[in-house]
């Protein structure tokens, strides 16, 4: 039952979240009739948020912090540095194996990894996808035979993809070869970083469930530190990104372990 009621405050915070990026002043009253709970559950909702950054708790209520009012759409963000992502993504989609396991986020860049994947894997038996990302899956149903697992949860528009308890469970019961994930933000004392805690947490656990954790991200991402931590330097196998790459960063990065690929 405990493990129920947190998953319930997992989604309730994940659904204020949204709601918040939509640029909507919340109300404890409004919240307490929607979800159907105590004031003291909501205002429990709005402090957790609050410490994590998403809002600023107001008389009665709160509102989104100017970082989290609603981003660009997602088609607006696949065009920035597309040339670039297109390299990375062709580069990205040579690392994977046929019969592998293989997990994508619901970054742009990632979009252009599932992409570039040669005809030969696409067939069926040849890989087994798993994806966050509506849009991702939407392409990859186009293939000759895909072997797709969508997760499932809680709706994000915004990002056309999928957060929340529900697809953390599914993940915790998964383990994959290799795990495609986008940065907004990546640094050598931050590790990789986003602006999004929902996308965040649900980054983290694909991490977690990854024999190779590779990240796939434009440079001008590389040296900047976004707001929610994804993963330490030290649990990233291996980063594919362009060829403007900051070098004294590529260099850190690779004293640490790091494989690093410029295209």
């Amino acid at each position: 039952m405990l493990e129920q009621g947190l998953a319930r405050a997992s989604d309730r915070r994940a659904r204020i979240a949204q709601m918040l990026r939509e640029g909507r002043r919340l109300r404890v009253a409004d919240l307490v009739h929607e979800f159907g709970v105590t004031d003291t559950s909501i205002r429990r909702d709005l402090a957790i948020l609050e410490a994590k950054g998403v809002l600023l708790r107001v008389h009665g209520g709160a509102v989104a912090r100017a970082s989290e009012l609603r981003p660009k759409p997602v088609t607006d963000r696949m065009r920035l540095h597309l040339a670039e992502k297109q390299r990375i993504g062709d580069a990205a989609a040579k690392l994977i194996e046929p019969g592998e396991i293989v997990l994508f986020d619901s970054g742009t860049t990632t979009l252009q990894v599932a992409a570039h994947i040669p005809p030969t894997l696409r067939t069926s038996g040849m890989l087994t996808i798993i994806t966050n990302s509506l849009r991702l899956a939407e392409d990859v149903m186009t293939w000759p035979a895909p072997n797709l697992i969508l997760l499932g949860g809680l709706c994000v528009p915004d990002y056309q993809a999928i957060v929340g308890a529900q697809a953390l469970e599914q993940l915790e019961h998964l383990m994959v070869d290799k795990v495609f994930l986008g940065v907004d933000g990546l640094t050598l004392s931050e590790g990789a970083t986003t602006a999004d805690i929902l996308m965040a947490e649900l980054n983290r656990r694909m991490a977690e469930r990854a024999r190779q954790v590779i990240l796939v991200t434009d440079s001008s991402k590389l040296g900047r530190a976004g707001f929610e931590p994804i993963v330490q330097v030290n649990q990233i196998h291996r980063l594919v990104t362009d060829s403007s790459a900051p070098e004294e960063l590529v260099q850190a990065l690779r004293a640490e372990g790091v494989q690093v690929d410029c295209v």
